[in-house]
């Protein structure tokens, strides 16, 4: 697979506590220049991002980040607000513990509150994986496959452990057709990257990639 096809499949982030709006202007410049799927940023710098790369690139943000356990309202007013301030595509955390109580009726109707609040808007779901045993990550494929939602996403990059291999499998195994899987957290290498692709992920939550590239000078002649 050529670094191109990689590289839009991307979704360039930085969602550090401490980012600043020139940094993200810079992730955005990459974004551009390196043609990758979106960029994922925090949602108060979504409306001056989106006012910067107008139609040039697509604005990806994150609710209920990272933890997940604030309530179903709250949820759904994040992605109203990240909608309003011109976010393209959002990201959301399930409450975990909501996994842990079996209540996955709950966990349904969360994430179609919030897939309507989207309005239109690419809903990914982030059931973070590494806090889940392998029956809950099958039930969580199956959930997500009957909520509405357009990707099931391994990480939010800030848990105990990022995409696996073993979870992309898992998901392509488990997802319904209608659903597409994003691997996010711990992708280091173009290999990586590969690797995951080749296992389903349709989506890359990381920053790494494009740094890579950076690093490799022109590719193909065209960066």
């Amino acid at each position: 697979m050529d670094v191109e096809k990689i590289l839009s499949m991307v979704d360039h982030t930085l969602l550090s506590q401490s980012a600043s709006f020139e940094e993200i202007k810079a992730l955005c410049d990459e974004g551009i220049k390196y043609k990758t799927a979106s960029v994922c940023i925090p949602m108060s710098y979504v409306r001056r991002a989106k006012e910067y790369v107008g139609d040039r690139l697509k604005i990806c943000t994150v609710i209920g980040f990272p933890n997940g356990y604030v309530t179903e309202n709250v949820k759904c007013f994040e992605a109203t607000e990240a909608v309003a301030e011109g976010a393209d595509e959002i990201d959301m955390v399930i409450n975990i513990g909501d996994v842990k109580n079996g209540d996955f009726d709950k966990i349904i109707k969360e994430i179609k509150a919030v897939k309507k609040a989207c309005c239109g808007k690419v809903l990914k779901v982030i059931i973070e994986t590494c806090f889940l045993t392998e029956s809950e990550k099958i039930r969580m494929c199956q959930v997500v496959s009957e909520s509405g939602a357009d990707f099931i996403k391994t990480s939010t990059g800030f848990g105990t452990g990022g995409a696996t291999a073993e979870d992309i499998k898992l998901f392509a195994e488990n997802v319904s057709e209608n659903v597409k899987i994003k691997a996010a957290g711990g992708i280091s290498s173009l290999e990586d990257a590969q690797l995951f692709i080749s296992l389903g992920a349709s989506r890359l939550g990381t920053s790494r990639i494009v740094k890579i590239v950076k690093g490799m000078g022109d590719v193909n002649g065209v960066y």
